[in-house]
């Protein structure tokens, strides 16, 4: 597609890592549920974005397997790409800034829906653990590395989960769970920095960063770097 942008969210200070993003700058070209929803799976990316109004910032997020009504590292992306002050998507407003190496969106925790937190001792079985780790529900898996600093170690794995018909499946199984680790998850970074109300300087996956703050009206700021990802699969 040529209005397809391949991005990398939260990269390292270096400009590897990143967790990958789809965005579609016209949302004409896929106007439909079904249109869009194939594309996210031909992709494969955790999340593909559709811009339906680039100057008012609305947006359409989708993973693999189904539409979403908030996600961070996407925002993020399209903030940064679109260079505006306000996204639009379905859970609600969405503010943004760049202060020049890092782009920041400004969220509430309620809008993180199907995730939770899990401490871990040491960084150290965090790294150690499998991809994904027994169990099912989408699994953030951190534990301190510096906790004076505010510093995180995490992964996160979308694991087992119940499917519309009822059932069970992971990985492989169906469209939805095609992401068996997420690289960068700003709405897990989210939920974690509401249950410990403070800032923190995040580590997740193989080396993306993203970082948080929460502010004073119930919000929470996201940032984290953002790049171009010209030899990403799929392009």
């Amino acid at each position: 597609m040529n209005d397809l942008d391949v991005l990398r969210v939260f990269c390292a200070g270096d400009g590897r890592h990143g967790n990958l993003l789809g965005v579609v700058r016209d949302g004409r070209t896929c106007p439909d549920d079904a249109s869009r929803q194939a594309l996210a799976a031909e992709l494969g990316y955790s999340e593909t974005v559709f811009v339906d109004d680039p100057e008012r910032g609305v947006v359409d997020i989708h993973t693999p397997g189904t539409r979403m009504s908030f996600a961070g590292h996407p925002l993020v992306g399209v903030a940064w790409l679109l260079d505006i002050e306000e996204l639009r998507p379905p859970a609600g407003p969405v503010w943004a800034r760049d202060d020049g190496e890092f782009t920041w969106i400004t969220a509430r925790a309620e809008w993180v829906e199907g995730k939770r937190t899990e401490q871990y001792a040491s960084a150290a079985e965090v790294e150690a653990l499998p991809a994904p780790p027994p169990g099912e529900g989408w699994l953030y898996a951190w534990a301190w590395e510096d906790e004076t600093a505010g510093r995180v170690r995490a992964r996160g794995f979308p694991r087992r989960h119940a499917c519309g018909d009822g059932r069970s499946c992971g990985p492989g199984a169906c469209p939805g769970m095609r992401v068996v680790e997420d690289e960068a998850t700003g709405s897990a970074a989210l939920l974690l920095t509401a249950q410990l109300d403070r800032a923190l300087n995040i580590t997740q996956g193989a080396g993306s960063q993203i970082l948080t703050a929460p502010g004073p009206d119930g919000t929470i700021e996201i940032g984290g770097r953002v790049r171009f990802a010209p030899d990403a699969p799929g392009l």
